[in-house]
């Protein structure tokens, strides 16, 4: 059986991983119960025993440097393209050679170094109320056009997703582009941002605003169970593909990579290539209805109900480097 292992238990001393030849030492901030599935399917297949270490991703990344060439860490995996470059530029994470990855894991969703791969994918895009708006935005730019005055429900510029949509757009239409954006959007906001990305498709049904914008995987889940305030009203909910006439649709990852002092460096590099296997694959869309990193693999029903899209082929390890400049950019608007 899997070992999980939380870090307040390991901060106060009462457990602590091991460096046995069969093992595996991983970091996560992923927080989904159906990632069991990954973990023990990896076990029963290669009877290496994962001891799952869990927090928030800074937590993690903190953690890591504190143990510094002690850590036992071996794998660190967390959500979105800014957290994985983060900790690249930490130190944390060291680059691989994986024919096996390479293969699969299409260009645009790795490292340049081969410091982090996605393993799985999420589509940040367009909402709106369906009755009272007849004309959504087709942009992510659109949403700064004053047609959609106080409207926007968009969450707050901590957000590790908002930062890599930022910086996606730096990359794709240069920084006076994107500081006209985010300074229209401010001005476009029904309220101050607030909550998560559930929260802002709740605000299209409490109709305290008229569009969002949210990660697809959020709007999905109310597909396929209860969510209290969300599933009940989703009818009235549009989905709108952004800029599907030009870069396509935002992306943002959910990856890992090979910690920088990893005690058992094969085992990592083994569980990386599992990720990407169609069987790890399929697990991430069946569990979390998100898109699978590596293409050809099927989508739960869930996720490919939403539909047909075109997705930005951005580099993410080219968007990651716009990040300091998308922070900026976010404090120099009032972005809050």
């Amino acid at each position: 059986m899997t070992k999980s292992l939380t870090l307040a238990a390991l901060l106060l001393g009462t457990a602590a991983p091991a460096f046995a030849d069969g093992e595996l030492n991983l970091y996560s901030s992923r927080h989904y119960d159906t990632d069991e599935r990954l973990y023990s399917d990896f076990e029963d297949a290669t009877g290496i025993t994962i001891n799952r270490i869990e927090g928030n991703a800074d937590e993690l990344s903190a953690r890591m440097a504190a143990e510094g060439i002690n850590s036992p860490a071996d794998i660190l995996i967390t959500v979105d393209t800014s957290r994985l470059e983060r900790a690249k530029d930490m130190g944390l994470l060291q680059s691989i050679d994986s024919d096996v990855l390479e293969a699969a894991v299409p260009a645009n969703l790795q490292d340049t170094e081969n410091q982090w791969f996605g393993f799985s994918q999420r589509a940040r895009v367009i909402f709106y109320d369906k009755a009272d708006v007849t004309n959504p935005p087709m942009t992510y730019l659109d949403l700064a056009d004053p047609a959609y005055a106080d409207l926007v429900c968009i969450r707050s510029s901590t957000n590790t997703y908002n930062q890599t949509l930022l910086a996606s757009i730096i990359e794709n239409h240069g920084e006076d582009v994107a500081r006209t954006w985010a300074q229209g959007v401010v001005d476009n906001m029904a309220r101050d941002p607030q909550g998560g990305d559930t929260d802002q498709l709740r605000g299209i049904v409490s109709g305290e605003c008229e569009i969002s914008v949210s990660n697809t995987y959020y709007f999905a889940r109310a597909l396929r169970r209860d969510v209290d305030g969300l599933s009940d009203s989703i009818d009235m909910i549009g989905l709108q593909w952004p800029s599907q006439d030009g870069e396509g649709a935002h992306m943002n990852l959910s990856g890992a990579g090979v910690a920088a002092h990893a005690p058992n460096r094969d085992n990592a590099i083994a569980f990386l290539e599992y990720l990407a296997s169609d069987q790890a694959q399929q697990y991430f869309s069946a569990g979390n209805d998100e898109f699978p990193a590596v293409e050809g693999v099927a989508l739960s029903a869930e996720v490919a109900a939403l539909g047909d899209f075109t997705a930005d082929d951005v580099s993410l390890s080219a968007v990651a480097k716009q990040l300091p400049l998308a922070l900026e950019i976010f404090n120099d608007v009032g972005w809050k």
